[in-house]
């Protein structure tokens, strides 16, 4: 088996932690809680079981090939995932870890309290009945899914896969491949993928919400957002595991908040 397989399954398998971390969701009950747009009848739900399954299938396809993309076009960028690469490679792991857990946590637990923090301005102009369901919904979705989802498979999808093939992208477009890629390309990788991650839980705030309004897509792109800005830099700057331990650190600081909140 070669380092790079053996960096894919290091990888995929990580991912796919967070993605079988669903299966800790009672996703009947949760799709149940959601509200049913005005006129609609709501829908007979299929067995939880085939629920749960439809539920994994999208996301350990998506894990697979942003751990490919990232394996092929992350070394020519420049971009690492310094403890997963020395795992591959059977050297010491430790050395590669140590610089990136103290600025993860760092970042985690700054980045934490900033959500929560915006959680708390936002709140006045956000609509009772979204505020509500937010905090049922939160309920449903166990620390396990929080932490490992986020800390392993979000990061993989947004940091590994999108932001890598954005700096390759804009390097191959604009300096043809040629030398290092320009900070500016990797400023600008860290931005999109981080608006991307933004954008990409409206969909959810759209179910809780039954429909989305002006104040609540703001809330849910700039809080998710700005913590995106931060993982991406710190992919850029220590390594993918950083991004990784400032997700997961994020997280145990929001599930503290919401826990304080009760």
């Amino acid at each position: 088996m070669t380092s790079r397989t053996r960096l894919f399954l290091i990888l995929w398998l990580a991912g796919m932690a967070g993605v079988l971390s669903f299966l800790l969701v009672d996703i009947s009950a949760l799709i149940a809680a959601m509200p049913v747009p005005e006129g609609a009848s709501p829908a007979e739900l299929p067995r939880p079981a085939i629920l749960k399954l439809v539920t994994l299938i999208q996301p350990s396809i998506l894990t697979a090939l942003a751990v490919i993309v990232g394996i092929w076009l992350a070394p020519r960028v420049g971009l690492h995932a310094p403890a997963a690469e020395a795992a591959s490679e059977r050297s010491p792991i430790w050395p590669a870890f140590k610089p990136q857990l103290l600025p993860g946590v760092l970042a985690g637990l700054s980045s934490g309290a900033a959500i929560a923090f915006t959680w708390v301005i936002a709140k006045p102009s956000l609509p009772a009945e979204f505020i509500v369901r937010a905090e049922e919904f939160n309920k449903f979705i166990p620390a396990p899914v929080r932490i490992l989802y986020g800390g392993f498979t979000e990061e993989i999808l947004l940091r590994w896969g999108v932001m890598t093939f954005l700096v390759w992208l804009m390097w191959k477009l604009f300096q043809r491949g040629r030398g290092n890629p320009q900070d500016t390309w990797l400023v600008l990788s860290i931005l999109v993928s981080a608006l991307l991650f933004g954008i990409g839980h409206l969909p959810v705030a759209s179910a809780i919400a039954g429909g989305l309004t002006v104040p609540i897509i703001v809330y849910v792109i700039i809080g998710n957002s700005l913590f995106g800005i931060v993982a991406g830099f710190l992919y850029w700057r220590r390594g993918l595991e950083a991004a990784m331990v400032a997700h997961m650190t994020a997280h145990l600081v929001i599930i503290t908040a919401i826990f304080l909140a009760l």
